[in-house]
Parts: C-alpha cells; structure tokens; sequence
C-alpha cells in the first residue's frame, strides 16, 4: 500500500517518466494540434504524433485531439518515458530587454523548444525557470547547433505581432557562417527552390525545381583564410526568403558546405550515425567542428510598441574566432542527439 507521499498528484509525472510542458504561441491560432506538435517535434512523423496526442497528452482545461484547434495560451503536458538527457548549455545572455520584447544570444548546442530528447535543458525551459511562466516566448526558430540572436515576445499582443512579423519579409537578418574553401566571387547569390524531405533524412531539406518553394540567399566573402593547409571562408549570409536549413543546402549548392554541417556537409550517412552516437573519429576530423559553424549575428525588424526599427547583434562566439584564428579545437567532441 503507497503512502500519500508516494502517490504522484495529477500534476505530477510518475517515477521514470518526464512531462514537457507546450504553451501555445499567439502566430499557430488555429492550427491542428498534430500540425502545432510536428513543427515543434519535428523528428517524429505526422501518424506518430498523432498516437502519441491519444496516448500521451495532458491538459487540466479539455481533452485533446489530434485535430483539435489551438488557441494562443493553450497549455498541455506530453508525458514521456524519461531517458537520460544530454547535457545542454546554461547560459542564457540577455542582449535586450523592454516591457515587450526580450532578445537573448543562444549558444550553440540549446535547443529552444522540448523534442523527444530534451525536455529540461532547451531555452524555452531555462526562460521559465529564471524569468517565470509565460514571461517570454520564441518568436522564431534556430537550429539547436546554430548560435546567436533569439527574439522573444513578453506579452500576448507582443508574441501576436512579432509572429506576424516573423511570418512575413518584414525581418531582416544577417548570419555568419564558416565554408569549406575559397569562394572565387566576393558576393554570391544562390536561388535555389527548397523542399522538404529526403530519402535519407525526413527532416532535411532538398533542392527541387519541381516542387520546392523560392528560396534565395546572398552571400559575401568577409575573409577567406586556411587552417592545416585547407581553405575556408568567413561569410555574411543575407537569406531572402526563410525556409528550414536555407543557408546549410544553399551553401553546399554553391559547392561551400559549411563546416560541421552533419545533414548537408561530407557525407550524407553522417546524421544518421551522429544521431545514434557512433559518429567515427575520422568523420569528426572531416567535419571539423563538433557543431555546424553557423552563427545568427544581426536583426532588424519593426519594434512591436514603437513600430521604430530596432538593431541587435550579436558578435561570433569564442569556438568560431578560435577556429578562424587557428587555435586549438576542443579535443572531445560531442556525443551528442541531432534534434
């Protein structure tokens, strides 16, 4: 017979299992549950989801479908078995800060949102825990191993306007990124329609004429330089248009794939094998880097109060200039999930 202490309360997860906690941004109004959940875990397929919505989702206000709407707010629990989660980063550097908006400079290697695999260390997690529940949410999406600028919206008219924003060409951004060789033109452009999916990776991208939408970015040549006798570039990537991984296909179409880049660098096998943590010494050293070298470095879009254009930036992070400089790389390189 259990105790009263022994005995989860509803809110609670049971022993060995983990609840990731999902609040409903104002810019997914509308939208199906299962489709809301895949652009949040996109690594799971659209019928797995939706058992795992029939199985495995909470929420104290009604009972969810997979086809249920969703309405800004919304507040649900996936409940998962738990597993022993990988280390994420902690600092969370605050760039900015006013009644409406917050914007941070993500390290590379934090996710922003709960996946399968991480459920405690993302930045949505970290936001709840220092600044309390629903202080601020993501307006937008970086890949995990991408660094720098993240704007958050801190009040519901706020995340409303900036997802609208976000939605439409009214942002403008600016990455920095390292290639593998020596662009011959100081400014490039590649417009190249973009698809999602492939044989390999369900959620990578692919260049198809047929039925990949627009897609363009340009590129300048800020440094071109080399390390251990191999040419790189330090470039500034303008992408036009903001589809999934744009700047990662984009540079391997030009024929300058970015170093560290898993899913569209030396070989495609190299995620899959990241992904199960078998990755080969040898593979390490042709990626370079225990992360793809990309870095979100400047935005400039309407402030959400004011309607004035605001400015952040965000300078390369320590790994990136140590790389360019011909430092010492880090000597252990991660075992790490791909989410």
């Amino acid at each position: 017979m259990h105790s009263e202490q022994d005995t989860p309360t509803a809110d609670e997860a049971p022993d060995g299992y983990v609840d990731i906690v999902f609040v409903v941004e104002p810019n997914y109004a509308g939208w199906r549950l299962d489709r809301y959940l895949g652009q949040k875990i996109r690594r799971m397929t659209r019928e797995r989801l939706q058992g795992v919505i029939r199985r495995g989702i909470l929420c104290d206000e009604r009972r969810l479908k997979p086809s249920t709407p969703v309405y800004p707010g919304l507040t649900f629990r996936l409940r998962r078995r738990a597993s022993e989660e990988p280390e994420t980063p902690t600092a969370l550097p605050v760039v900015f800060q006013d009644a409406w908006l917050m914007v941070l400079d993500k390290p590379a290697g934090l996710p922003i949102h709960p996946t399968a695999r991480y459920h405690k260390g993302t930045l949505v997690t970290l936001l709840r825990e220092r600044f309390g529940e629903r202080h601020a949410e993501p307006a937008h999406r970086l890949d995990r191993e991408t660094s720098g600028l993240v704007v958050c919206g801190r009040t519901t008219e706020s995340c409303r306007v900036l997802g609208r924003l976000f939605m439409s060409r009214d942002v403008h951004k600016e990455y920095l990124a390292i290639c593998e060789g020596h662009p011959p033109e100081d400014s490039f452009v590649v417009d190249a329609p973009i698809a999602e999916g492939t044989e390999l990776i369900r959620i990578a991208v692919r260049i198809d004429p047929v039925e990949g939408k627009e897609s363009r970015t340009r590129f300048q040549v800020l440094q071109r330089f080399s390390r251990d006798g191999e040419p790189f570039a330090l470039l500034r990537c303008f992408p036009e248009t903001g589809r999934q991984h744009q700047i990662r296909i984009h540079l391997r179409e030009a024929g300058f794939p970015l170093v560290g880049d898993k899913m569209y660098g030396p070989d495609p096998g190299y995620f899959d094998r990241f992904s199960k943590s078998c990755l080969e010494p040898e593979a390490w050293r042709r990626l370079r880097l225990p992360r793809h070298a990309l870095h979100a470095a400047r935005i400039v879009f309407p402030h959400p109060g004011s309607r004035e254009q605001v400015v952040f930036e965000a300078p390369l992070p320590a790994d990136l200039t140590d790389f360019i400089d011909g430092r010492p790389l880090p000597g252990a390189l991660p075992e790490t999930d791909a989410a």
